[in-house]
């Protein structure tokens, strides 16, 4: 990305949302009962704690991204107990489906606010729709900064959204399905997910599949937010 100005804040948005998304599964863990996320300190919007647990993706791997291919492709974790997961696969699937659940609560949000920003004509809907130009605005400076504040919310948290329902490790998708699981078939799925080197090749597989699955998600986000327009 070129301006280093607009750089920093997709970075901070990047922050803020995957500090979202970790708090959410800290705070889904404590209410289903496991502790461990809380006593880590990251039942907590404070990103700190977070940053600590995952200093190199939250801090360093989304900066190299994001001067490499304008994007801060970055990673978090919130610690849980495995056997608390095995006696409760239920809770465990709402605590993983708590981090996605974050974000899409910030879609939302976002989404709301260009809709108000557009209803007194501080924002407006722009032309082309870019994963940064969500939204549009006249007002310098002040303006454009709001609209790219809220496009990048808006883009980054519909990614994060899509990408970690993926159904496979280390995902939340993966663990979300428990919900659907009897205890005795959770057992033997867990059994099977916790398998040496599967995290990464369900990563690579995720990775393969994220445009596949961002991009229909993208567009029917974008037909909700604007339903009196039509975008190619």
């Amino acid at each position: 990305m070129e301006d280093p100005v607009y750089a920093f804040v997709f970075y901070v948005v990047f922050v803020m949302s995957a500090t979202f998304h970790e708090a959410a599964h800290a705070w889904a863990a404590k209410k289903g009962g496991d502790l461990t996320a809380y006593w880590g300190g990251q039942v907590s919007l404070d990103p700190r704690p977070h940053i600590r647990r995952e200093p190199f993706g939250m801090v360093v791997l989304p900066v190299i991204m994001l001067f490499v291919s304008g994007f801060p492709f970055g990673f978090a974790s919130a610690p849980y107990n495995p056997h608390w997961e095995r006696q409760f696969p239920k809770r465990a699937a709402w605590m993983a489906l708590a981090g996605p659940g974050a974000n899409l609560v910030l879609v939302i949000a976002a989404a709301l606010l260009m809709r108000v920003g557009i209803m007194t004509d501080f924002l407006y809907a722009p032309e082309r729709i870019e994963f940064t130009g969500v939204v549009g605005s006249d007002a310098e400076r002040f303006g454009e900064a709001a609209a790219f504040l809220l496009s990048a919310t808006f883009s980054l948290n519909l990614i994060l959204f899509a990408f970690n329902l993926l159904p496979v490790p280390p995902l939340d998708g993966s663990s979300g399905i428990l919900l659907f699981m009897s205890k005795g078939v959770s057992d033997r799925y867990l059994d099977f997910m916790r398998q040496p080197g599967l995290s990464l090749i369900g990563f690579l597989v995720a990775y393969q599949l994220a445009p596949h699955v961002f991009d229909p998600v993208f567009s029917v986000a974008i037909a909700l937010l604007y339903p009196e327009i039509s975008y190619s």
